[in-house]
Formats: C-alpha cells, sequence, structure tokens
C-alpha cells in the first residue's frame, strides 16, 4: 500500500530533523545533561516539524536504555512510540477538545503514574484553540505537575497564548524552513524514490512550499504522479497553475522595450491564469532578479516596479477586473521608467556642456565689443536638450496675482475630491462637505472631518476606497490623519 510521502519521510531522531539545528541541539543536550523541564511549548509555521520533535522527545524519554538524544529504537517503548500507540503518550488534538471537560479529563489523568515507561506524556496539539476557561483550568497542572507527568504543547500562533501558559512553559520557535535547505531534502526523497527530475521543477515546489516540509512534499506527492516519474518545469507550473519562468523573463524584456502590442499579446496569452499569480510570481522573480544579479536592471527600477505591482494588490482587493488591472499594472511598469530617461537626458547634457570650450573674454570685449561666444552650430543642439529637460520636469508656471506660498498638497487634495466624484458623485459630494483639508508633511495628510450620521457611515463604509485614491494621488507611503478622529486611521 502506498504511503504518503510526508507520512514515509517523517523524521524519527533528531539527526533527520532538518532545518531546526538549535531546537534538535538543545533538546538533545538536555536530555544528555539530565536538565529537563516539565512543559515545552513549540511554536512555528505549519510544517516545520514541531508535532514530529514533540514525538521524537517523547520516544527519548521513554527509551529503555535511559533518557537519550539517541533512542535505541528497538526496546519495546521505542516500538509503540513509533506506532503511535504507547499508553504513556497521550495526544490531544486541541482544535476538536477545546472546552473545560476535556481539559478536566486530561488533568484527572495526571494524577495516575505511568502504565509502563518512567513518564507519562501529554502531547497537545494546536494548544491555542483552547478556550478560555480550558487555559485557566489548565494553569495550576501545569505549574507544578507530578515529577512523572510531562507536557509538550505546539502551536501555530503563540500569540493567542495567554502570558500565564508561556511563563510556565519552555519555549522553541521552529524556524521557517530555508528554501535551499528544503530543495536539498526533496532530491533526497526523489533520488531514494527512484524518480528523475528537473532541478528547476524542484526550486519551484520547494518555493510554493513556503517553508513548510508537509506542504512541500505534499506537491512532490502530487507532481510524481502528475509528471508520470519525471519532473520536469513544464509539469509542474500547469499542475500549480502558475506561469513558466521564461515567459516571466520575456514579459520583462518587453516591459523594458516598451512594446506595448507584445503585452497585449501577452495579456491575451495569459488570460487563463489568475492576474493576482501572475503579479505575485512577477515580485518573486523580481527577487530572483536582485539576489543574483543576473539582469541588467538596476535597483532603482526594480524599486519602481515593485511600488507599482503592490499598488494593483490594492486594486484587485478592492473587486477589480483582474485583467483589467494586470494591463493597467504592466502598462503603469513602462511608464516607471520615465524618468530613467529624463536622467540620461540630464547626464548627456552634462556632458556636453562640459566639452563645449568658452573663450575667455579679451581686450576688445571689455571696449564694448561682442565677446566670443561658442558657436551657434555647437550651442543650439544643447539648448534645444536643456529646454527638453526643462519641459519634461517642470510644469509650466501659471502666473499669480500675489506672490503667496503655494500650499501644493491643497492643489493635490483637489484632486482627490474629482477623483472621488469621477467613482462616485454621491461619495464626492459628501467628502467635499464634510472633508476639510488641513496639511500634508512628511508623507502625513491631515484633515479634519465634520462628518455624521449617514453621512459618517457613507465614508467609512467606502474607506478602502478613499484610502487607495490617497495613496494614489499623494504616494504609496502617505498615511492619514484625521483630527477630530470620526474616520479610522
Amino acid at each position: 500500500m502506498s504511503i504518503a510521502l510526508a507520512r514515509k519521510y517523517r523524521p524519527a531522531t533528531f539527526d533527520e530533523l532538518i532545518g531546526q539545528e538549535a531546537v534538535s541541539q538543545t533538546l538533545s543536550l538536555a536530555l544528555e545533561r539530565d536538565r529537563l523541564s516539565h512543559a515545552y511549548l513549540f511554536s512555528g509555521l505549519r510544517g516545520s516539524g514541531k508535532t514530529s520533535t514533540a514525538r521524537i522527545f517523547a520516544k527519548a524519554l521513554l527509551c529503555e536504555k535511559g533518557a537519550t538524544a539517541h533512542p535505541c529504537g528497538t526496546c519495546s517503548n521505542c516500538k509503540m512510540a513509533v506506532e503511535g500507540r504507547h499508553m504513556d503518550i497521550i495526544e490531544m488534538d486541541a482544535a476538536s477538545n477545546r472546552g473545560i471537560d476535556d481539559i478536566k479529563e486530561l488533568i484527572e489523568h495526571t494524577k495516575y503514574k505511568p502504565a509502563m515507561a518512567r513518564y507519562k506524556i501529554f502531547i497537545i496539539d494546536e494548544v491555542h484553540m483552547l478556550t478560555t476557561p480550558a487555559f485557566n483550568a489548565l494553569l495550576k497542572t501545569l505549574e507544578e505537575p507530578p515529577s512523572f507527568i510531562k507536557f509538550i504543547l505546539a502551536t501555530t500562533d503563540p500569540l493567542k497564548l495567554p502570558a500565564t501558559i508561556l511563563s510556565r512553559t519552555q519555549h522553541f520557535r521552529f524556524r521557517k524552513i530555508a528554501q535551499p535547505v528544503l530543495e536539498r531534502h526533496l532530491e533526497h526523497i526523489l533520488n531514494l524514490e527512484r524518480v528523475g527530475y528537473e532541478k528547476n521543477a524542484i526550486d519551484i515546489i520547494a518555493r510554493s512550499g513556503a517553508g513548510s516540509v508537509r506542504d512541500a512534499l505534499t506537491l512532490l506527492d502530487q507532481a510524481i504522479v502528475y509528471s508520470k516519474n519525471f519532473i520536469d518545469i513544464s509539469t509542474v507550473t500547469k499542475m500549480l497553475g502558475i506561469i513558466e519562468p521564461s515567459q516571466l523573463e520575456g514579459l520583462i524584456d518587453k516591459i523594458l522595450a516598451k512594446d506595448r502590442a507584445g503585452i497585449l499579446e501577452f495579456i491575451s496569452m495569459a488570460s487563463e491564469f489568475e492576474a493576482e499569480m501572475i503579479i505575485d510570481e512577477l515580485m518573486l522573480y523580481l527577487k530572483e532578479i536582485l539576489l543574483s544579479g543576473s539582469h541588467q536592471l538596476a535597483p532603482m527600477i526594480i524599486e519602481r516596479f515593485f511600488r507599482v505591482l503592490a499598488d494593483s494588490k490594492t486594486l484587485l482587493s478592492i473587486g477589480s477586473d483582474g485583467e483589467f488591472v494586470l494591463l493597467v499594472t504592466l502598462f503603469k511598469m513602462i511608464e516607471s521608467l520615465q524618468t530613467e530617461d529624463i536622467d540620461g537626458m540630464i547626464r548627456t547634457t552634462k556632458k556636453e556642456l562640459s566639452e563645449v570650450e568658452i573663450t575667455p573674454p579679451t581686450e576688445e570685449s571689455r571696449r564694448g565689443r561682442p565677446m566670443c561666444l561658442p558657436s551657434e552650430q555647437k550651442i543650439k543642439p544643447i539648448i534645444k536638450s536643456i529646454e527638453k529637460v526643462a519641459i519634461t520636469i517642470t510644469p509650466p508656471i501659471q502666473p499669480t496675482e500675489e506672490k503667496k506660498p503655494i500650499d501644493k498638497g491643497a492643489k493635490i487634495f483637489k484632486s482627490l475630491v474629482d477623483k472621488l466624484y469621477d467613482r462616485d458623485y454621491q461619495l464626492g459630494e459628501c467628502f467635499k462637505r464634510y472633508i476639510a483639508y488641513d496639511s500634508f508633511e512628511n508623507n502625513r495628510l491631515t484633515w479634519e472631518s465634520t462628518a455624521s450620521g449617514e453621512a459618517k457611515t457613507l465614508l467609512k463604509n467606502n474607506w478602502g476606497l478613499i484610502r487607495m485614491f490617497v495613496q494614489e494621488i499623494f504616494g504609496y507611503e502617505t498615511k492619514i490623519k484625521n483630527i477630530s478622529k470620526d474616520l479610522p486611521s
């Protein structure tokens, strides 16, 4: 009978535990030096080895050769522990047994000595799911249990545990398994299973596992079946429903070449994929480019691309059409290259100016005659370049009647109101009537609200849309401060 890889290759000793060297070393030394606590808490990402470590530790405590970091695996206690039928190892799932009655029953078991081993061990999985009364009932026993009782608590969310529980346990934090470690582990298992593979395909599976060994092995199991015993990039991407890396590379090249027609072809080709998945994969691809340095993309351009992609996640969160958001996002990435062009023009102009030789004033020029200037043929193109850069960077200045300092934030705020009018006339009217601009300094937009009743409800219900427009117009890092505190900030 076939066994799932996650169960077949579950670690049975501390040496087989991957990616948690600090935890396994500390527990091993505690066993060897007889420095044992009465209660332990294991916390970390799902599939990082918490329950497996709890079972290994329980077996090490009960081995007939004595508490040791290297249990024999041949005695009756070790065999029963491995097979999950040891009477003195009691596992409890707090997700389905979370009430006070369940804990009272557990506490009742702590009054009796072990049936056949030196300790009676209670492993409580997903302990954060216990109710508050259940935690309170457990406190006294957890603090001062009988000498033959050991508690091992496991959780994916230690922040939900009361401080009183945390203070009564030794806390071990399990790290997310690093991708290179996970890749080597998957390759080792495939070699044992005699399954062929492409390394890049294993990279994708390890990345999709997101630091969880169990998740990665589940995907590997699926990939072995789907690919008919040879795992390659094509089958893995089809199985996971993600886009191939080569297509992402081609997309980045089209963006850099400002090939709008090519991007429209990509949108048509990628219509079967989810827009959010493509955006996530683009982010990961840009991260790999930055780490590897394999592409000539400047970090500044990567940072601009990332901002555009992050903004697109906000648009998707409010239920916008995915294909439209993706199209706008890719075109905005093209527009973000425009600043790079301006920088290049400025550098070119500086270089040209540095090559122009200015004739020093002569005695004749001092007598009122024209000074010798660079030839018109040389200076004319330079002047045109300067004018072009100035027009691109500096908007035309409108003449004003009085020389008063202009609050740019107030001007931009009017654009925000206009944008809200365009989206929803009623919302725009309500915002204009009840929200008064105060200031915009250090990426903080301050306004005052006088809304109440239905107007206040309307503004709250559309808060996500308002915040999105604020970040789009004032900048992604803009924070909102409401003086009257009528709206969330």
